[in-house]
């Protein structure tokens, strides 16, 4: 199957909540997704620090990317969506980027489970998530 980088960014556009925390779709393969989002103030918690919802919102929409992946690009299959993730905080970030980046840990039929690593545009792990998905059967 070939990637199209274009018709992921073009369905994804819609997701509002994501483009409000400024999060850019960098580059897609069937190894990984990574996105970038930079930090702004609006991403600070009330200590100056990147609030944890703000790292969780970036790995979990380069989770739905991911898992999504063969549905955007027309295989018979249903949509994915979480069913439960748990997120480590390691450390906080020193740079003005953060990165996620995605890979496949196992894909069943229905359920599948992604690793998503964030670091920071100064090669710092801050976080790491476990996502677990579901895919929903189209009718």
């Amino acid at each position: 199957m070939k990637l199209d980088l274009d018709r992921v960014k073009k369905f994804f556009i819609n997701d509002n909540f994501a483009k409000s925390a400024g999060i850019k779709i960098e580059s897609i393969n069937e190894d990984f997704v990574e996105c970038k989002m930079e930090i702004e103030d609006i991403h600070r918690n009330a200590v100056g620090g990147v609030h944890g919802g703000a790292i969780f919102t970036l790995a979990d929409f380069t989770f739905a990317i991911h898992s999504n992946l063969d549905n955007l690009h027309g295989a018979d299959v249903g949509n994915t969506v979480g069913q439960s993730c748990n997120i480590s905080y390691l450390k906080s970030t020193k740079g003005n980027w953060l990165i996620a980046k995605s890979k496949c840990i196992n894909k069943g039929r229905n359920i599948s489970v992604y690793q998503v690593n964030i670091t920071d545009d100064q090669n710092n792990v801050i976080a790491i998530m476990i996502g677990n998905g579901f895919t929903i059967a189209k009718k």
